[in-house]
């Protein structure tokens, strides 16, 4: 499960980098066109680069917030198994040395 989160975010990595090159040619495009000045095309990358730092941000808090409250709701349950098959061992344990103590007086 752990590599599906990695394999997701890793996707998300390379989907901005992709998305990031694409906003760059249009912007150099712009500048090329005259429709817009070398200046503004430096802005208007920062804004958009900032904006998506912020996105992705936002995007890994949820996604870790997320990801604890699976773990919680999987291991919700585990300290009470742990405890029974404890309990289990101890008595199958007994009930070995119990058997086990019988036989040898038998000898």
């Amino acid at each position: 499960m752990i590599e599906t989160v990695k394999k997701a975010v890793l996707a998300g990595v390379g989907a901005a980098a992709i998305t990031t090159e694409k906003v760059e040619k249009a912007l150099s495009e712009m500048v090329e066109k005259g429709k817009l000045s070398a200046n503004e095309a430096k802005e208007t990358a920062k804004k958009i680069a900032d904006s998506g730092k912020e996105e992705f941000e936002s995007a890994s808090e949820t996604l870790q917030s997320k990801f604890e409250e699976l773990m919680a709701r999987v291991g919700s349950g585990q300290k009470e198994r742990i405890e029974a098959l404890e309990t289990k061992i101890a008595d199958l344990e007994a009930r070995l040395a119990a058997l086990e103590g019988g036989q040898e007086g038998e000898d």
